[in-house]
């Protein structure tokens, strides 16, 4: 059954496969990393979600965190073409469709786990 994107069913289902994913628990290990992510331009408005990790369990879950590590800001078709695979992060960034803030050096140590997450998602059925 597929999950609409963005959506408190999809926060669940990624936060599942995040935590069942051999290669990105491997990668984030037992790093604490909080990631907000803003996407605005969605069907229905504006959405905000977050993921968040800490000895070695990640949660994904609508709604904001208060002092992330991290802030990504982007559009729903942004997040629905690196979603879909469509668009890597790092083009997405380049060409500025990513606004990246906070701290950028804990990121980049965790760029691995940010790969694998792609991997591990894969499988899901979501709706656009």
């Amino acid at each position: 059954m597929a999950v609409k994107f963005l959506s408190e069913e999809w926060a669940q289902a990624v936060t599942e496969a995040l935590n069942s994913h051999d290669g990105f628990k491997s990668a984030i290990g037992n790093a604490d990393l909080s990631l907000q992510f803003n996407v605005s331009d969605g069907p229905e408005g504006d959405i905000s979600y977050y993921l968040k990790t800490s000895g070695g369990e990640a949660e994904v879950a609508l709604g904001t965190l208060e002092n992330p590590d991290v802030t990504v800001g982007q559009t729903y078709d942004t997040a629905a073409a690196i979603s879909r695979g469509e668009l890597n992060t790092q083009t997405a960034f380049m060409t500025g469709k990513l606004k990246v803030s906070g701290n950028l050096a804990k990121l980049m140590m965790h760029q691995s786990a940010i790969q694998q997450w792609g991997n591990a998602v894969e499988g899901i059925d979501v709706e656009y």
